[in-house]
C-alpha cells in the first residue's frame, strides 16, 4: 500500500455534534415557538433528573 487508499475517509471528532445539529435542526424547525420549548424543555428537565440521580448514586457508593 502506497498511503494513497481513498476508501477511508478520516472524520473529524465535529462530525457527530454537527451532524446531530443539522439533524435537530431539521427536525424542529418548522414546529412553533411553543413546541419547540415543550420539547427542549422535556428534553433539559429530563437531563437534569438524570444527572441528579448520577450524583446520588455516586454518593451513596463511596459510603
Amino acid at each position: 500500500m502506497d498511503g494513497a487508499d481513498t476508501d477511508q475517509v478520516l472524520a473529524s471528532k465535529w462530525d457527530i455534534p454537527f451532524a446531530l445539529f443539522t439533524l435537530a435542526r431539521v427536525a424542529f424547525g418548522d414546529l412553533p415557538l411553543w413546541a419547540k420549548a415543550t420539547v427542549f424543555g422535556l428534553l433539559g428537565s429530563g437531563a437534569v433528573w438524570t444527572g441528579i440521580s448520577w450524583l446520588r448514586g455516586r454518593r451513596s457508593r463511596v459510603r
